[in-house]
């Protein structure tokens, strides 16, 4: 198809640097093609967003992002809950939004064609959860999964370092954090039936995987009106040592420490029988301290997949 018009939202550091050059050949192509390009990249993740809401104002038939898990992110909080359709370029180091959709991944020639035959045929709605402070009405969206346990507190400390680059950062963050590491606790409310415990890892998914591959619900689904909340249990700095690598294949949902449940709303807040849990995250961007609550809104996006 031609003619659409397009707003395009670059990540120039995805991918260890990949995503300018991908982006770039992406502008190239969809302008090659006759659509009418409109290049939304900023600086800063702000002015991407303030691009992007504008050109939305202004009128587009579909918004594309470049970029891993966090380009999804900020992809889902300009079109969640409205009908403009969301097309994802995976060029990230992670890319699990795009692995539970089966997109193309470091392939712009065919993410154009996925594109394009989701403007054809409408795309794929999917759904995502909006997430905020309980008392609060603002809000954000995410479509990956949000973690508040012992692998946030990982994520904080691996984005504070420079060195080493890639995997190695977490490899270090997670050896730091076990060696301080005591059950957080928690107090969560699923669909109205409370679980308050010490715990170690708590996520809410809406896909299988975070982190580049951890399947840490195996079962989730984008497009099932439900999340998935894996919880697993107080264990001792060995238990976590032993655990994590379960997290690759999925088969941690078999230790008994660990629970999946699954429910369309879910309240995580912090309780006194333990420390305090650590900053969420979703999608492998920061949101804030708990409490959050967070609701599944079936079809809220509208995928190009």
């Amino acid at each position: 198809m031609g003619g659409a018009r397009i707003g395009v939202v670059i990540n120039p550091t995805a991918g260890h640097g990949r995503g300018q050059a991908r982006g770039q050949h992406l502008l190239e192509a969809f302008a090659g093609r006759g659509h009418t390009v409109v290049d939304l990249s900023a600086g800063d993740v702000a002015g991407a967003v303030q691009h992007a809401r504008q050109a939305v104002v202004d009128g587009l038939d579909a918004l594309v992002v470049v970029g891993g898990d966090g380009m999804a992110h900020l992809g889902a909080n300009i079109v969640g809950g409205t009908d403009l359709p969301l097309g994802i370029v995976a060029a990230g180091s992670g890319n699990d939004i795009a692995r539970a959709m089966g997109l193309p991944r470091h392939d712009v020639a065919a993410s154009v064609r996925t594109i394009e035959a989701g403007l054809d045929s409408g795309g794929r709605v999917v759904d995502a959860v909006r997430v905020g402070p309980p008392d609060y009405s603002s809000h954000e969206w995410f479509l990956g999964v949000l973690s508040c346990g012992l692998d946030a507190a990982v994520n904080e400390r691996a984005n504070g370092l420079v060195w080493p680059r890639g995997p190695g950062r977490y490899v270090r963050a997670l050896a730091t954090e076990v060696r301080r590491f005591r059950p957080y606790g928690y107090r969560i409310t699923i669909d109205g039936e409370v679980w308050e415990s010490p715990g170690t890892l708590v996520a809410v998914a809406n896909v299988r995987s975070f982190g580049g591959g951890l399947n840490i619900a195996p079962d989730a689904r984008m497009d099932d009106g439900l999340l998935d909340v894996v919880i697993a249990g107080p264990l001792s700095r060995t238990g976590v040592v032993g655990l994590f690598p379960r997290l690759y294949p999925g088969t941690h949902v078999r230790h008994p420490a660990c629970s999946v449940v699954r429910a369309r709303s879910v309240l995580l807040e912090p309780s006194h029988v333990g420390p305090t849990p650590p900053v969420a995250f979703a999608d492998g961007e920061r949101l804030g301290p708990l409490p959050l609550l967070a609701e599944v809104a079936p079809g809220a996006v509208r995928l190009l997949a």
